[in-house]
């Protein structure tokens, strides 16, 4: 029952995930990091954003050998469900027209995103690329907290998310500001426990 939950959990994590990423992409108000730097190559590529997030995923997940990281199922499972998912939704939401439509569609966007990597991560079923190659320098790296190694790269993929004419503007910095704090709101609550709860009339008897 624990696993068949977090198996269901992970994937509608990842579409969700997707889906928000989408919204962001819609808004046309700047997106995350990772992001401004997908839809940059998008861009000069004329590939679809989708397939750039996971075409982008596997030479990062290619960096985690050197540094000795092991991928899970959700590692594999978010390199392929969150490209296909935001490149679904993309196809069916419209273009926003008015500023109101473009900050409700950020506003749910980073919603959208916090709840789903709550859902994703708390299924506990291994990081995705691009968390894993974080973890994997703060690992190799201990010296260095994970806040500075999260900020260099996400720093470093924005700069050359920009450069490749990717989306930067109020959504990058509303976003910075709120996904820290909304994991934290939903990530205990979306954990999965590692083992169920034993029933009150079981230890009773």
């Amino acid at each position: 029952m624990i696993m068949s939950r977090r198996l269901v959990q992970l994937f509608v994590g990842l579409g969700l995930y997707g889906a928000s990423m989408a919204l962001m992409v819609r808004s046309g108000l700047g997106l995350n990091p990772w992001d401004v730097f997908h839809q940059g190559l998008s861009r000069v590529t004329g590939i679809s954003f989708g397939w750039v997030v996971l075409l982008v995923g596997v030479p990062v997940l290619l960096l985690w050998i050197p540094l000795r990281q092991r991928p899970g199922v959700g590692t594999v499972a978010n390199l392929l469900v969150v490209g296909f998912s935001a490149d679904a939704a993309l196809a069916v939401l419209p273009e926003a027209e008015t500023l109101p439509t473009r900050v409700g569609l950020l506003v749910g966007g980073i919603l959208l995103n916090g709840f789903a990597s709550g859902l994703y991560i708390g299924s506990r079923m291994g990081p995705g690329p691009r968390d894993g190659l974080m973890t994997g320098l703060n690992t190799r790296f201990p010296r260095l907290s994970i806040r500075v190694i999260r900020t260099g790269i996400e720093l470093t993929v924005l700069g050359a998310g920009v450069l490749l004419g990717g989306t930067f503007g109020l959504g990058t910095i509303a976003y910075a500001l709120a996904i820290g704090p909304l994991v934290h709101l939903f990530l205990p609550l979306l954990t999965v426990p590692e083992r169920a709860p034993v029933p009150a009339e079981t230890i009773l008897n």
